[in-house]
């Protein structure tokens, strides 16, 4: 046993309970644990007694004053030096851990055994745990219908050798706050005529995690259809490895493909490999998706006559990367045709490297109204058609991407350019690209900010897993380090190339990042270490602000009575916002020269107060990207304006207190 010193020092503790605690504590530390065991359980089942009867008796864990909540708030009162109300919703993140059973994970957690007791742990410790997928020897052999679909599956030996036959999912794994984690190996293989068919699969999901492993090799024929797939999804990991590989005329369509998503990425690995006749068609693919990315690896390689389009893919996207490395190497006949492609969207990078390298007579390659860019990116050819025999031809026709595109080793004979565009200016940009973009309303001018301005209010939806912190005492039990990855993934069991390894990866980069100029910066896990940080950078007289609601998003909303923190000063501020971690991670950072205000929202029809906001205005942007978002919304450059914003749920921001 232990005790917590501070609680000795709380002053809720009737004096005469704190007088056995202080005695128990100084005989304990003097190692006569025998001898006290009795005296010190009896201090503590007489305390807590006197507490439930303080309160009005109950079995809230907020009412125990061992619990990391109960500490939490003390912690909060030792190190906060005002008057201000204790942050309920910084308080109600902090773990929900009984005191009993973060003493037992912590004890797995030095002793490296925590995985042990994984889905008890993410269970009671509220945490972003995906389940594990084991292959299954279930045989299915009949066709199938999946509406309305739940996640967690895995589909192995499925439609194997079938003959004919059709497979149905709609609807599947949908829902804003579903993490669906589903994994399709040896799906259909060595099947004949069957076709698979996914409509509204994964749509408004988060941090979605979807395998196609072995999926239809050694099919004849068939058809694979995703239509609506992954559509307004934050964060998916999508990945095909070894599909459609030794194919005969199979063909796949994806339409409507990831739309509207945020962030997250699809990778398509020896896909459609040795394959005679497989057509595949992209079209609607990415469109008006923010800081997406796709990688197609070994695709189509060494394939006869194959047919593979893109058609409005990535259109109107933000920060497209597109990667296409060793696709369509060494193949025999055949088309490959990107038309609309990448048209329209804010700058971005692609790259084709030893793309239809050594390829065989026959074979053509088109680019159509390629990279017509409304904000410049980059386009690097590397090893593009090189070592190509025979009749291959490589038309590039409205080809637009700007001086940013770089060609190296790239095969003189067979290639023509017609209607070439290397202008280095970009494209005007129009309103509804601007929307497309950057949402209504998630930036604006500090004038904005007065009584009776009616402004667009975006949506400011906490998007990310609900999770909560853990226990200071827990947290510096685990590994947190890229070097320590291994240790990392071990701990929570994610699979290699998973989105949950991908977004702790990313989580772990960032935080690693070495500071901006003027920058202090630190990740937490626990609400003490947020606290530590943000008294460390503005002192002990602080105070923690986040809009009170969601009420408004995505509507008008008219500003009501408007109060400036710090008397309206210019100030310096810690803003803390989420990172995908598995348990609540927040990436901290001081932010110089800003003014933070209070406001009333009202709804602008009947005036009634619907929403307390907080904003942020950032008074120095020299440093920001010129292709920041913020620019492109209100249309100005670095550091000609200021730029405010407010802040979204679940993220925060700290200021010296008044």
């Amino acid at each position: 046993a232990s005790i917590d010193d501070t609680l000795v020092r709380t002053t809720f503790v009737p004096s005469s309970f704190k007088c056995w605690l202080e005695i128990a504590a100084t005989i304990m530390k003097k190692k006569q644990r025998e001898e006290m065991s009795t005296l010190f359980l009896f201090s503590l089942l007489t305390l807590t007694v006197s507490i439930n009867v303080a309160y009005g008796g109950g079995n809230s864990q907020d009412q125990n004053p061992f619990t990391p909540k109960a500490y939490v708030s003390r912690y909060w009162d030792r190190h906060v030096r005002n008057t201000f109300p204790k942050p309920s919703f910084l308080l109600s993140k902090a773990s929900p851990l009984t005191a009993a059973d973060t003493a037992s994970f912590t004890n797995l957690a030095a002793t490296n055994t925590l995985s042990t007791r994984l889905p008890e742990f993410c269970s009671a410790a509220h945490l972003l745990c995906f389940p594990e997928v084991r292959p299954s020897l279930e045989k299915h052999t009949e066709d199938e219908n999946f509406q309305t679909y739940d996640d967690g599956q895995n589909f192995t030996n499925y439609g194997t050798n079938r003959a004919g036959g059709i497979d149905t999912f709609k609807n599947y794994s949908n829902g804003l706050f579903s993490t669906p984690v589903n994994d399709f190996r040896r799906y259909s293989r060595g099947a004949a005529g069957h076709q698979e068919t996914f409509t509204g699969y994964a749509s408004d999901t988060n941090v979605a995690d979807q395998s196609f492993n072995t999926y239809g090799t050694n099919t004849a024929g068939g058809s694979g259809e995703f239509k609506n797939y992954s559509s307004n999804s934050n964060v998916p990991n999508l990945r095909f490895t070894t599909y459609s590989d030794l194919t005969a005329g199979r063909t796949q369509s994806f339409s409507r493909y990831s739309e509207d998503g945020n962030s997250g990425g699809q990778t398509f690995q020896s896909y459609g490999k040795n394959s005679a006749g497989a057509g595949n068609d992209f079209t609607g693919y990415g469109t008006n998706s923010n800081v997406a990315s796709s990688g197609f690896t070994n695709y189509g390689k060494g394939g006869a006559i194959p047919n593979d389009t893109f058609t409005n893919y990535g259109v109107d996207m933000n920060v497209p990367e597109i990667t296409f490395k060793s696709y369509a190497d060494g193949t025999h006949g055949g088309s490959e045709s990107f038309a609309n492609y990448r048209d329209q969207s804010n700058v971005g990078d692609d790259s084709f490297q030893s793309y239809a390298k050594n390829t065989k007579e026959g074979t053509q390659v088109d680019f159509k109204n390629y990279g017509n860019s409304a904000n410049p990116g980059s386009d690097t050819f590397k090893g593009y058609a090189k070592g190509a025999e025979g009749d291959h031809k490589v038309g590039f026709t409205g080809y637009g991407v700007n001086t940013n595109a770089t060609f190296k080793d790239y095969a003189k004979e067979g290639v023509s350019f017609a209607s070439y565009n290397t202008s280095s200016s970009s494209s005007t940009v129009g309103g509804s690209l601007v929307k497309r973009w950057v949402e209504p309303g998630k930036f604006f001018r500090e004038s904005m900010l007065k009584e009776g301005t009616v402004m667009a209010m975006p949506d400011i939806r906490d998007k990310m897993p609900q999770r909560s912190f853990l226990p200071r005492s827990l947290l510096v039990k685990l590994p947190f380090s890229s070097s320590k990855i291994e240790e990392l993934k071990s701990v929570f069991k994610v699979s290699d190339n998973s989105s949950m390894e991908k977004m702790m990866m990313e989580s772990l980069g960032e935080c690693e990042r070495a500071p901006s100029v003027g920058e202090i910066k630190r990740c937490v896990g626990s609400v003490e270490d947020m606290i530590d940080f943000a008294t460390s950078v503005l002192g002990h007289d602080v105070g923690v602000w986040t809009t009170e609601n969601v009420n408004g998003f995505s509507k008008n909303v008219m500003v009501g009575r408007v109060k400036g923190m710090n008397g309206g000063k210019v100030t310096k501020s810690v803003s803390c916002h989420q990172s995908l971690f598995p348990y609540l991670l927040y990436y901290c950072h001081s932010v110089p020269k800003v003014r933070v205000y209070e406001a009333d929202l009202l709804d602008p029809e009947s005036k009634a107060k619907i929403n307390h906001g907080v904003a942020i205005c950032h008074l120095d942007t020299s440093a920001w990207s010129p292709t920041h978002g913020a620019f492109v919304a209100l249309g100005s450059g670095p550091g000609e304006i200021e730029v405010c914003h407010w802040i979204f749920e679940n993220d925060m921001t700290w200021t010296i207190g008044e």
